[in-house]
């Protein structure tokens, strides 16, 4: 797998809520993202603003995409002299405000919805994430979301036979696409350290296909080093800069990062999550998990509470 498809693949649980939702002015809302919850909204039609906890107000349009990575209390309003209702949170099941007139236009039109995260298993990429991710419209940009929010915008107004199996795989297909429109900006906009640079970097991201590719292949800085067609000394230079770890030190984190999931979502006996994960041996491989986790790989699929990221070290 490619390194975005496994970070949504480490971070995703439980299932995506997502509601089509009429606004009617005048409109203000209130409501509170736990945490390991990402709210979304994307504008079908209208405007309105979001009210951050802390910052000034981002104006939304026909076309935005907002994606909400990280918990806290947000506002929605179509004008500053609006009274706040307080919603429940993204996680709950979405329903259209009441108390207004259902035959008057609406003043918006909106998909929204959340997302389930764990927490204990986050990507440092995600946390790179501003607490806003906004993505406006633009006439030619971004074909690929703008089909995505098409299809599921017209799942969720007129359901159809198929549907639940149908809007968790768009939710999905949003939730790529929101992270790669993301992720392809950054470069453009002067960054040269963090993720989104890491992946635009040729030699650093052949380097992460390889090692996600095959976390259990026995990986040198020499060997990736050749993968990134660079000198042994340069790559390692390079893939520490961007990455914000040596490379071997990022080959042991991932490793220990898969082995934590296939403790928690499968049965599979502890020598196969060894070998799956690169390790020779079952008893090395619960030295080095307990080394990161605190507990050994038993204890953390027996007990759920438990199931959080390996330590930076």
């Amino acid at each position: 797998m490619d390194v975005l498809s496994d970070v949504i693949a480490v971070m995703r649980t439980g299932d995506p809520r997502s509601a089509r939702v009429e606004r009617h002015a005048p409109w203000g809302q209130r409501f509170r993202i736990p945490p390991g919850t990402a709210g979304f909204e994307v504008v079908l039609a209208g405007s309105y603003r979001l009210i951050p906890p802390d910052g000034d107000p981002v104006a939304l349009g026909a076309g935005d995409v907002l994606f909400l990575p990280r918990g806290g209390e947000y506002g929605l309003t179509d004008a500053p002299t609006a009274r706040f209702v307080d919603l429940p949170s993204p996680s709950q099941d979405h329903q259209a405000p009441t108390g207004h007139d259902a035959s008057a236009r609406p003043s918006a039109v909106v998909l929204c919805g959340a997302y389930q995260l764990d927490a204990g298993r986050g990507h440092p990429l995600l946390e790179e994430l501003p607490g806003i991710v906004h993505i406006p419209a633009g006439v030619g940009r971004h074909s690929r979301l703008r089909a995505a929010v098409d299809l599921l915008g017209a799942e969720l107004q007129e359901p159809r036979q198929g549907a639940a199996a149908v809007v968790p795989s768009l939710l999905d297909t949003l939730l790529v696409y929101v992270l790669r429109t993301w992720l392809e900006e950054q470069p453009a906009c002067g960054g040269t350290t963090g993720w989104a640079a890491a992946l635009a970097d040729p030699s650093v991201s052949a380097a992460l296909d390889a090692i996600h590719d095959d976390p259990a292949q026995p990986w040198t800085v020499a060997e990736l080093a050749a993968r990134a067609g660079l000198s042994r000394a340069a790559f390692a230079r390079r893939f520490t800069s961007l990455v914000g770890r040596p490379p071997l030190a990022y080959v042991t984190w991932w490793r220990l990062t898969v082995a934590a999931r296939m403790l928690r979502d499968s049965d599979s006996p502890l020598s196969a999550v060894a070998e799956r994960v690169g390790y020779g041996s079952e008893y090395a491989f619960a030295n080095a998990f307990k080394r990161a986790f605190t507990v050994p790989p038993g204890q953390y699929r027996r007990k759920p509470a438990l199931h959080a990221s390996p330590s930076p070290r």
